[in-house]
Protein backbone atom coordinates (compact mmCIF):
# COMPACT_ATOMS: atom_id res chain seq x y z
CA UNK A 1 0.00 0.00 0.00
CA UNK A 2 2.84 2.40 0.83
CA UNK A 3 4.38 1.66 -2.53
CA UNK A 4 1.11 2.54 -4.30
CA UNK A 5 0.78 5.74 -2.26
CA UNK A 6 4.35 6.75 -3.17
CA UNK A 7 3.68 6.20 -6.87
CA UNK A 8 0.50 8.33 -6.80
CA UNK A 9 2.20 11.14 -4.86
CA UNK A 10 5.07 11.16 -7.33
CA UNK A 11 2.64 11.22 -10.26
CA UNK A 12 0.70 14.18 -8.84
CA UNK A 13 3.90 16.13 -8.11
CA UNK A 14 5.14 15.52 -11.65
CA UNK A 15 1.81 16.67 -13.09
CA UNK A 16 1.97 19.90 -11.08
CA UNK A 17 5.48 20.67 -12.32
CA UNK A 18 4.64 20.03 -15.99
CA UNK A 19 1.41 21.98 -16.29
CA UNK A 20 2.43 23.44 -19.61
CA UNK A 21 2.60 19.91 -21.08
CA UNK A 22 -0.57 18.58 -19.48
CA UNK A 23 -3.40 17.52 -21.78
CA UNK A 24 -6.78 18.89 -20.79
CA UNK A 25 -9.95 16.79 -20.70
CA UNK A 26 -13.06 18.15 -22.40
CA UNK A 27 -15.22 18.02 -19.25
CA UNK A 28 -15.55 20.97 -16.86
CA UNK A 29 -16.68 21.13 -13.23
CA UNK A 30 -20.47 21.54 -12.79
CA UNK A 31 -20.01 25.22 -11.86
CA UNK A 32 -18.69 26.05 -15.33
CA UNK A 33 -20.30 25.83 -18.74
CA UNK A 34 -17.71 24.38 -21.10
CA UNK A 35 -19.22 26.23 -24.07
CA UNK A 36 -18.66 29.59 -22.38
CA UNK A 37 -15.03 28.96 -21.51
CA UNK A 38 -12.10 29.99 -23.73
CA UNK A 39 -10.70 26.96 -25.54
CA UNK A 40 -7.45 25.82 -24.03
CA UNK A 41 -4.34 25.82 -26.21
CA UNK A 42 -3.51 22.53 -24.50
CA UNK A 43 -6.19 20.44 -26.17
CA UNK A 44 -6.21 16.64 -26.15
CA UNK A 45 -5.50 16.56 -29.88
CA UNK A 46 -2.34 18.61 -29.47
CA UNK A 47 -3.75 21.38 -31.68
CA UNK A 48 -3.72 25.10 -30.89
CA UNK A 49 -7.16 26.76 -31.01
CA UNK A 50 -8.31 30.33 -31.39
CA UNK A 51 -10.05 31.56 -28.23
CA UNK A 52 -12.15 34.50 -27.17
CA UNK A 53 -10.17 37.08 -25.26
CA UNK A 54 -11.05 37.75 -21.63
CA UNK A 55 -10.76 41.52 -21.21
CA UNK A 56 -11.63 43.58 -18.13
CA UNK A 57 -12.80 47.08 -19.10
CA UNK A 58 -12.65 50.05 -16.73
CA UNK A 59 -13.91 53.57 -17.42
CA UNK A 60 -13.12 56.73 -15.42
CA UNK A 61 -15.21 59.89 -15.84
CA UNK A 62 -14.87 63.24 -14.08
CA UNK A 63 -18.09 65.26 -14.07
CA UNK A 64 -18.94 68.77 -12.90
CA UNK A 65 -22.47 68.47 -11.51
CA UNK A 66 -24.97 70.71 -9.75
CA UNK A 67 -26.13 68.29 -7.04
CA UNK A 68 -24.18 65.03 -6.41
CA UNK A 69 -27.17 63.33 -4.75
CA UNK A 70 -29.33 63.91 -7.81
CA UNK A 71 -26.52 62.63 -10.01
CA UNK A 72 -26.29 59.45 -7.92
CA UNK A 73 -29.99 58.84 -8.45
CA UNK A 74 -29.41 59.15 -12.15
CA UNK A 75 -26.42 56.81 -12.01
CA UNK A 76 -28.56 54.20 -10.27
CA UNK A 77 -31.08 54.34 -13.10
CA UNK A 78 -28.31 54.08 -15.70
CA UNK A 79 -26.84 51.00 -14.01
CA UNK A 80 -30.25 49.32 -14.02
CA UNK A 81 -30.93 50.37 -17.61
CA UNK A 82 -27.81 48.60 -18.84
CA UNK A 83 -28.36 45.40 -16.83
CA UNK A 84 -25.82 46.32 -14.17
CA UNK A 85 -25.73 47.37 -10.55
CA UNK A 86 -24.38 50.01 -8.17
CA UNK A 87 -21.23 49.21 -6.26
CA UNK A 88 -20.63 52.52 -4.44
CA UNK A 89 -22.43 55.86 -4.18
CA UNK A 90 -20.72 58.89 -2.65
CA UNK A 91 -20.67 62.69 -2.66
CA UNK A 92 -17.44 62.76 -4.66
CA UNK A 93 -16.97 59.27 -6.10
CA UNK A 94 -19.44 56.65 -7.27
CA UNK A 95 -18.85 53.28 -8.92
CA UNK A 96 -21.31 51.33 -11.05
CA UNK A 97 -21.04 48.21 -13.21
CA UNK A 98 -22.83 47.60 -16.48
CA UNK A 99 -22.85 44.79 -19.04
CA UNK A 100 -19.64 45.08 -21.04
CA UNK A 101 -21.38 45.10 -24.42
CA UNK A 102 -23.33 48.18 -23.29
CA UNK A 103 -20.40 50.14 -21.85
CA UNK A 104 -20.29 52.85 -24.54
CA UNK A 105 -24.03 53.52 -24.29
CA UNK A 106 -23.81 53.79 -20.50
CA UNK A 107 -20.90 56.24 -20.75
CA UNK A 108 -22.88 58.37 -23.19
CA UNK A 109 -25.78 58.58 -20.72
CA UNK A 110 -23.48 59.39 -17.81
CA UNK A 111 -21.85 62.17 -19.82
CA UNK A 112 -25.22 63.90 -20.03
CA UNK A 113 -25.44 64.09 -16.22
CA UNK A 114 -22.99 67.01 -16.07
CA UNK A 115 -20.04 68.66 -17.75
CA UNK A 116 -17.35 66.12 -18.65
CA UNK A 117 -13.86 67.24 -17.56
CA UNK A 118 -12.07 63.99 -18.41
CA UNK A 119 -12.84 60.50 -19.62
CA UNK A 120 -10.65 57.39 -19.83
CA UNK A 121 -11.40 53.81 -20.87
CA UNK A 122 -8.86 51.02 -20.36
CA UNK A 123 -8.85 47.29 -20.97
CA UNK A 124 -6.86 44.58 -19.19
CA UNK A 125 -6.45 41.33 -21.15
CA UNK A 126 -6.42 38.43 -18.64
CA UNK A 127 -6.90 35.58 -21.13
CA UNK A 128 -3.60 33.89 -20.28
CA UNK A 129 -4.30 34.10 -16.57
CA UNK A 130 -7.82 32.73 -17.08
CA UNK A 131 -6.54 29.81 -19.18
CA UNK A 132 -3.85 29.02 -16.61
CA UNK A 133 -6.48 28.83 -13.86
CA UNK A 134 -8.54 26.45 -16.03
CA UNK A 135 -5.58 24.14 -16.62
CA UNK A 136 -4.69 24.09 -12.93
CA UNK A 137 -8.32 23.40 -12.03
CA UNK A 138 -8.51 20.46 -14.45
CA UNK A 139 -5.30 19.03 -13.02
CA UNK A 140 -6.61 19.40 -9.47
CA UNK A 141 -9.86 17.61 -10.38
CA UNK A 142 -7.94 14.78 -12.04
CA UNK A 143 -5.64 14.45 -9.04
CA UNK A 144 -8.60 14.40 -6.65
CA UNK A 145 -10.19 11.61 -8.69
CA UNK A 146 -7.02 9.52 -8.40
CA UNK A 147 -6.81 10.09 -4.65
CA UNK A 148 -10.45 9.09 -4.17
CA UNK A 149 -9.71 5.85 -5.99
CA UNK A 150 -6.66 5.33 -3.79
CA UNK A 151 -8.67 6.04 -0.64
CA UNK A 152 -11.00 3.18 -1.51
CA UNK A 153 -7.98 0.86 -1.64
CA UNK A 154 -6.39 2.02 1.61
CA UNK A 155 -5.37 -1.02 3.70
CA UNK A 156 -4.93 0.76 7.02
CA UNK A 157 -5.80 3.93 8.92
CA UNK A 158 -2.37 5.51 8.44
CA UNK A 159 -2.54 5.24 4.67
CA UNK A 160 -6.12 6.54 4.64
CA UNK A 161 -5.17 9.58 6.73
CA UNK A 162 -2.36 10.49 4.33
CA UNK A 163 -4.71 10.31 1.36
CA UNK A 164 -7.39 12.32 3.17
CA UNK A 165 -4.81 15.03 3.95
CA UNK A 166 -4.00 15.35 0.24
CA UNK A 167 -7.71 15.39 -0.59
CA UNK A 168 -8.23 18.24 1.87
CA UNK A 169 -5.42 20.22 0.22
CA UNK A 170 -6.82 19.58 -3.25
CA UNK A 171 -10.32 20.62 -2.20
CA UNK A 172 -8.95 23.92 -0.92
CA UNK A 173 -7.05 24.48 -4.16
CA UNK A 174 -10.15 23.66 -6.22
CA UNK A 175 -12.30 26.10 -4.23
CA UNK A 176 -9.68 28.84 -4.66
CA UNK A 177 -9.33 28.32 -8.42
CA UNK A 178 -13.09 28.19 -8.96
CA UNK A 179 -13.42 31.46 -7.07
CA UNK A 180 -10.73 33.13 -9.20
CA UNK A 181 -12.35 31.93 -12.43
CA UNK A 182 -15.77 33.18 -11.35
CA UNK A 183 -14.33 36.57 -10.37
CA UNK A 184 -12.53 37.05 -13.69
CA UNK A 185 -15.61 35.95 -15.63
CA UNK A 186 -17.81 38.36 -13.68
CA UNK A 187 -15.42 41.29 -14.15
CA UNK A 188 -15.30 40.46 -17.86
CA UNK A 189 -19.09 40.38 -18.16
CA UNK A 190 -19.60 43.61 -16.19
CA UNK A 191 -17.43 46.64 -16.93
CA UNK A 192 -16.62 49.02 -14.08
CA UNK A 193 -17.33 52.75 -14.39
CA UNK A 194 -15.89 55.10 -11.78
CA UNK A 195 -17.45 58.57 -11.68
CA UNK A 196 -15.64 61.43 -9.95
CA UNK A 197 -18.01 64.31 -9.19
CA UNK A 198 -17.09 67.94 -8.67
CA UNK A 199 -19.92 70.13 -7.46
CA UNK A 200 -20.50 73.18 -9.63
CA UNK A 201 -19.61 76.38 -7.73
CA UNK A 202 -22.41 78.92 -7.58
CA UNK A 203 -21.16 82.53 -7.54
CA UNK A 204 -22.64 85.04 -5.05
CA UNK A 205 -23.94 88.54 -5.87
CA UNK A 206 -20.45 90.00 -6.21
CA UNK A 207 -19.47 87.00 -8.26
CA UNK A 208 -22.26 87.65 -10.75
CA UNK A 209 -21.24 91.34 -10.93
CA UNK A 210 -17.65 90.32 -11.62
CA UNK A 211 -18.80 87.90 -14.32
CA UNK A 212 -20.96 90.60 -15.90
CA UNK A 213 -18.08 93.11 -15.84
CA UNK A 214 -15.74 90.54 -17.38
CA UNK A 215 -18.18 89.74 -20.18
CA UNK A 216 -18.69 93.47 -20.89
CA UNK A 217 -14.97 94.16 -21.10
CA UNK A 218 -14.50 91.09 -23.24
CA UNK A 219 -17.26 92.31 -25.60
CA UNK A 220 -15.56 95.73 -25.93
CA UNK A 221 -12.09 94.32 -26.57
CA UNK A 222 -12.84 91.20 -28.58
CA UNK A 223 -15.32 91.55 -31.43
CA UNK A 224 -16.08 88.91 -34.01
Amino acid sequence: MKKILFIVLATVALASCTTSRQKISTSYPPEFDAKSQPKSPYASTGETYEQDRIVLYNAFITLVVKIPDSTNTRLTRIASKYDGYVQTLGNKTSVIRVKSDKLNSAIADISEAGKVKSKTISGDDVTDQYTDFQIRLENAYNARKRYLELLGKAENVEAALKVEKELERLNGEIDSLEGKLKQLKHLSDYSTITIYMEEKVKPGILGYLAIGLYESVKWLIVRN
